[in-house]
């Protein structure tokens, strides 16, 4: 079968640019995106739109709100450019966007991924009024980790990126998920948090501040800055706390401290939920607030509404992938306790990533040894009904914490806590 696609079968062994601005972003042909990777841009779209929605939030809410979109945005651009250019930490190639960046290695829409999970995830808890700032940072991580799963599901299934074959801290998977992906998600999206907020609260001269309040322009840079550069080493931290001795010395699967680290961040959050400050009828809603709720739900459904009306085998991915080569070659993986290893290269004899393949190429013949940039093909479902039913379950549990937060309440504890504060008011 032969597609229409721009640069379908192309190959290439290595990337030669014109010009500085050519390495620093491409343009791609929207109808051509469309016809072969509809899935991918339904997913940039709607980040476009989330991000969109939040910085207008951000400025009519004001206050800190506008530091937080921003200061998450750099912190996503630390992350990723790290994670591209570091030989032993790269394990993920997304697929070409719209419009991609950085040596065709980072689509538009990740430029606003951080900040579209952490501010529906700080928006969220700072409904929950709990007592202790520690928690609150741990509960931001648990809510960035809700609204991640169906994203991180579909991605791989439909080849919005692709992920390192034998890299042993991403070998461990859950329907093609990496367990280390909702642990990252959690511990850093938890550390950014934490930074956040303590800079402020530390270098702000008055001390009498909400802590959405803005402070002074001194105050809100050094958070940024600080957040941006280190949420990413400290959670680091949380990894060589838990997983890295586990995992390394041990062999205990990545499945299990995961499992772990959410279950305790889930235990503790829950524990301090029973003892907030949430005693009165939650504030109305203004129209933005309204809107950004929608979209929280319209998150959500894409991603379902992709399992349902889509077939991954239909994907055509042309682009920057895991360079294929020798099958014996290793390299190492460097950790701060242990140094593993995994192969160089793509073996596309012997490879476990089920979620693409070369049938779509002519004959289903492979990419030549050297290739970087080649075209992959989606493989269908194993089990469509499987997908639909864990996606449903996602949506549902977020949908009940999230109605829970935003708009539940006792009216019997808020009709008690306004009689307090008119006695408190009158004695």
């Amino acid at each position: 079968m032969e597609y229409d696609i721009i640069g379908f079968g192309e190959e290439r062994s290595a990337m030669n640019y014109s010009s500085f601005g050519d390495w620093l972003v491409a343009y791609r042909d929207p109808y051509d995106y469309w016809k072969s990777h509809p899935t991918y841009a339904i997913c940039e779209l709607n980040f476009l739109i989330g991000a969109s929605l939040m910085l207008a939030h951000a400025f009519v809410t004001g206050g800190r709100w506008p530091w937080l979109f921003f200061a998450s945005m750099t912190h996503g651009f630390v992350i990723e450019l790290i994670s591209y250019f570091a030989p032993f930490i790269e394990n993920f190639w997304h697929a070409q966007g719209i419009i991609t960046f950085f040596d065709r290695r980072m689509a538009l829409y990740i430029a606003i991924l951080y900040p579209m999970f952490y501010y529906h995830a700080s928006w969220t808890v700072s409904k929950m009024k709990l007592k202790s700032q520690l928690v609150e940072h741990m509960a931001v991580g648990l809510m960035t980790v809700l609204v991640d799963m169906p994203y991180d599901i579909i991605g791989p299934k439909f080849v919005h990126w692709i992920w390192h074959d034998t890299d042993p801290n991403i070998y461990d998977r859950h329907y093609w998920v990496p367990w280390n992906s909702y642990y990252f998600h959690l511990c850093f999206s938890a550390s950014f948090h934490f930074w956040f907020h303590s800079v402020r609260r530390w270098t702000e001269k008055r001390k009498d501040l909400d802590k959405w309040q803005a402070g002074t322009l001194k105050s809100e840079i050094m958070s940024l800055v600080c957040a941006s550069f280190l949420g990413m080493p400290t959670g680091c931290l949380f990894f060589v706390a838990v997983y890295h001795p586990l995992h390394d010395f041990y062999n205990v699967p990545s499945e299990v401290t995961a499992i772990s680290i959410l279950l305790i961040f889930t235990a503790v959050v829950w524990k301090f939920d029973r003892k907030c400050n949430r005693y009165e009828k939650p504030a109305k809603m203004n129209f933005m607030s309204k809107v950004l709720f929608g979209h929280f739900i319209v998150h959500y459904m894409v991603y379902l509404g992709t399992a349902i009306f889509f077939n991954p085998e239909d994907v055509v991915s042309v682009g920057m992938h895991q360079p294929i080569g020798n099958c014996n070659e290793t390299e190492p993986v460097h950790t701060i306790l242990k140094t593993l290893e995994r192969q160089k290269y793509l073996c596309v004899e012997n490879y476990d990533e089920m979620y693409y393949d070369f049938h779509c190429l002519p004959n289903g013949i492979t990419p030549s040894d050297g290739s970087i940039w080649y075209t992959v093909c989606g493989m269908p479902f194993e089990n469509r009904a499987e997908y639909i039913t864990v996606l449903s379950l996602i949506t549902f549990i977020a949908y009940m914490v999230n109605v829970s937060i935003h708009f539940d309440y006792d009216k019997n504890v808020d009709k008690m806590w306004k009689k307090m504060k008119l006695s408190k008011k009158f004695n």
